[in-house]
């Protein structure tokens, strides 16, 4: 009787037997080799699609069963008998449509880099090289790159059963804009075009999955936003009980939104796991990360806005179009960005006409999905693009024109034209401390001065609005098991130390660093004393995890709730201990001290260990409870919305097209800052990475839907060496809804930058009169503007 890997016990898994040759087995459809010398952990690499569009007509893998190491090869076909396919919907974006998407394609391929075949082997090099004697049968299809093609009537749809190419459309009419354009002095009209791109990640995409045969448990250590969302799509794919998965998602080494979605790799990862009875791990190389991570802001916006000779907005008026890729991505789908479109064009400033329809289309390209400030800079780059094209066309300064329609600062609480509504937001102060910090007055100078010189520099502004925590109707009324809130758990241990267990995540911005600062501050002890671990479904409480700028707002709350409760416990504790009163004492420095005068009376750890040792000393009734459990979501606000100015001094220069930034302003309002360092180095990340957007980062495909800069040498991103320094300033207006008053603040900076670099492109080329609503403003986009190339 031959036997796989699954069938062996545990104990034989990675034991060297003395077999003179690998004995190939055959277990249903599927052809793999048992070899008893492989090392417990095994390595699996994706055969890919080479094609965007293609019919799989047969796989013949018995080649490569037979090499050096090679544990096991899995089709679509057999991997979709143990993992079910997904569809990336929600119910509350209406008509929103998708086709089943399984963790390997099953009959047809649909995008270049789509993994086709799994080759388990004991190392990666093995598991590659037999992945070149795999042979695939393609019958190549047409495919449908150009979106605009795909949402044709009558185009040939990607997935025959949804009829056509349409996953998604939405529509808004608010106010009157016929009228509006008629009372109107002028409508200026532009389209605005967005470059498709991705987010490049420091630490590529990595899971490993362990199936426990004794426990019946998986353990998944993946980088991952979300552990408690990856625990449950696992587990309802894999047909096996929540509690059954244990996700870990430790420090991850970047994410920007890419590391929030669920992956064809890491449900096929697991899967596999549990098929072979051993650890399985799968860590993407960046040449495969550019057509399987996901993409964003592949967008095409035709504008209009209309204007009176004294400076009014009448109306907005906007038609988007985006390419998503053959599929909606799982589980928080690819039409978000075009929702989030629709929702903030325009949402600034105090214009009640506002006209928007967005198409989501299907074709086949790599899929694109939410992604650092999802919406954010395209709406805010067509918003500020037409208000500094509208401000031209009357002859009025774009400082003053802003100053005319922005929102009033004590016009809160208000709702938008497109329906968002806004707590409290600082437009006008925000632009006069931009003024202020920039000195508007000695730019225009030298920009004149150097326009003597034939040197064309230009100012741009770009004022915007910030979704940040996401209130309780975000995902879950839709359908998905994505949690709004989040949790921190806060004990005291037997030293006086502060153990904090919190559902936010850890990608770098510092979460580890707000949660323990807050907690040490909630309860009264220095920040050294507080542990905090993150990203651990078993060891910490259920929540979101950290995407949407919410992890300061919503699970900082969390931990500065459960860290007060646990202060009121210590002192009803100490009070008991030192025949006082819990108003008449206090928590500093981790001692308990009389509240009026600040005299020590109890060090945290003598409290604990009466508590803990020696509660017989204590009274009868009392029974100590040193740990406390808060959660926490918003309620009055769908999110709490955050607002500032970006300003960006450049020069371009008009024989080659470069452009070189010179200096970069940033005035942000999140609410009430926790940590001042953290908040400014994540507005300039942010601002980076929307330069990187603005001038550098693009996907680019060929007609076949081949990417054809998939690699580090073409596919550029910006570099130190070429960012100015960026000035952050803030303007204070803490939300109402939480008691530490913190809104996010993690994606501002990319929301406004791509906006205000435009503008100063524009406003440096004026003498020529062009105007570029492009991005990326590649050397190549300004000198074609300009009748150079």
């Amino acid at each position: 009787m031959s036997l796989s890997p699954v069938d062996l016990p545990n104990s034989y898994i990675g034991r060297a037997m003395p077999r003179p040759n690998l004995a190939r087995l055959t277990q249903g459809r599927g052809e793999y080799v048992s070899d008893l010398s492989l090392p417990r952990m095994l390595h699996v690499v994706f055969l890919r699609s080479p094609y965007a569009h293609a019919e799989i007509a047969s796989i013949d893998s018995s080649e490569a069963a037979k090499m050096p190491g090679v544990a096991r090869i899995v089709t679509g076909r057999e991997l979709a008998e143990i993992c079910s396919p997904w569809v990336g919907v929600l119910s509350h974006l209406k008509g929103l449509k998708s086709a089943p998407q399984h963790a390997l394609a099953v009959d047809r391929a649909r995008w270049q880099g789509e993994p086709v075949v799994a080759i388990l082997a004991r190392s990666r090099a093995e598991a590659e090289d037999a992945a070149e004697r795999i042979y695939v049968d393609y019958t190549e299809l047409p495919p449908a790159v150009d979106a605009f093609a795909a949402a044709t009537p009558g185009a040939v749809p990607i997935h025959a059963d949804l009829g056509d190419n349409i996953a998604f459309e939405r529509t808004l009419d608010a106010g009157d804009v016929e009228a509006a354009a008629a009372a109107s002095d002028h409508v200026i009209a532009q389209r605005f075009v967005f470059g498709r791109h991705t987010g490049v990640t420091l630490e590529a995409r990595s899971i490993v999955a362990d199936w426990n045969r004794a426990a019946q448990r998986l353990t998944v250590h993946v980088g991952s936003q979300a552990p408690h969302m990856m625990q449950n799509i696992i587990a309802k794919h894999l047909a096996i009980e929540e509690h059954q998965v244990r996700v870990l998602t430790h420090d991850v080494g970047g994410s920007f939104g890419i590391k929030v979605h669920v992956y064809a790799e890491d449900m096929a990862v697991s899967a596999l796991a549990k098929l072979m009875g051993r650890p399985v791990k799968f860590f993407a190389d960046r040449l495969e990360s550019f057509v399987s991570d996901i993409h964003a802001r592949d967008h095409v916006v035709d504008g209009r806005i209309g204007v009176t000779r004294d400076g009014r907005i009448t109306f907005f008026e906007i038609d988007d179009i985006t390419g998503i890729g053959p599929y909606s991505v799982y589980p928080r789908t690819s039409a978000v960005e075009a929702n989030q479109v629709v929702n903030l064009v325009g949402g600034n400033y105090a214009v009640p006409n506002y006209r928007a329809r967005a198409r989501v289309v299907f074709q086949n390209k790599t899929p694109t999905s939410q992604y650092r400030a999802v919406g954010h800079p395209i709406a805010c780059s067509v918003t500020e693009g037409l208000v500094d094209l509208a401000a031209k066309a009357i002859g009025m300064d774009p400082v003053e024109f802003r100053r005319r329609n922005l929102y009033a600062d004590d016009a809160y609480p208000c709702t938008a034209a497109s329906g968002i509504r806004f707590e409290g937001l600082s437009h006008h102060a925000s632009l006069d401390k931009l003024l202020a910090m920039m000195d508007l007055p000695k730019l225009r100078a030298d920009q004149a001065a150097a326009r003597v010189r034939g040197v064309h520099r230009g100012i741009g502004l770009a004022s915007f609005i910030e979704i940040t925590n996401p209130g309780p109707a975000f995902y879950g009324v839709g359908g998905a098991r994505i949690s709004s809130q989040d949790g921190a758990a806060v004990k005291l241990d037997a030293t006086g130390c502060v153990t904090v267990q919190s559902s936010i995540t850890e990608q770098g911005q510092g979460s580890a660093a707000i949660i323990a600062q807050v907690t040490a501050s909630a309860i009264g002890v220095p920040i050294e004393r507080v542990r905090v671990i993150l990203g651990d479904t078993d060891n910490t409480p259920y929540g979101g995890g950290t995407w949407a700028s919410r992890g300061a707002g919503i699970g900082g709350e969390a931990a500065f709730q459960a860290g007060r409760a646990l202060r009121d416990n210590l002192l009803t504790v100490a009070a008991a201990i030192l025949q006082s009163t819990p108003e008449h004492l206090d928590i500093r420095q981790g001692v308990v001290v009389d509240a009026a005068d600040g005299r020590a009376r109890l060090e945290l750890s003598e409290l604990a260990r009466i508590a803990y040792f020696r509660p017989d000393t204590l009274p009868r009734d009392m029974q100590t409870e040193l740990m406390a459990t808060r959660h926490y979501v918003p309620r009055d606000y769908a999110f709490a919305f955050t607002n500032g100015i970006q300003a960006s001094y450049l020069e371009v220069d008009t024989e080659t097209g470069f452009i070189r930034l010179l200096n970069h302003w940033v005035v942000e309002d999140c609410g009430q800052p926790i940590n001042p360092l953290l908040v400014d180095e994540q507005v300039r990340g942010g601002v980076v990475q929307g330069l990187g957007a603005a001038l550098f980062e693009q996907c680019r495909y060929d007609d076949q839907g081949q990417m054809i800069n998939a690699n580090m040498a073409d596919y550029l991103v910006p570099m130190a060496g070429e960012m100015p320094d960026i000035a952050v300033g803030h303007v204070i207006t803490p939300t109402a809804e939480s008691a530490i008053g913190a809104k996010g603040a993690g994606e501002a900076g990319t929301a406004g930058a791509a906006a205000c670099v435009a503008n100063a492109v524009n406003d440096a080329l004026s003498p020529f009169g062009v105007v570029i609503t492009e991005i990326p403003l590649t050397p190549e986009v300004v000198l074609q503007a300009l009748g150079r190339v």
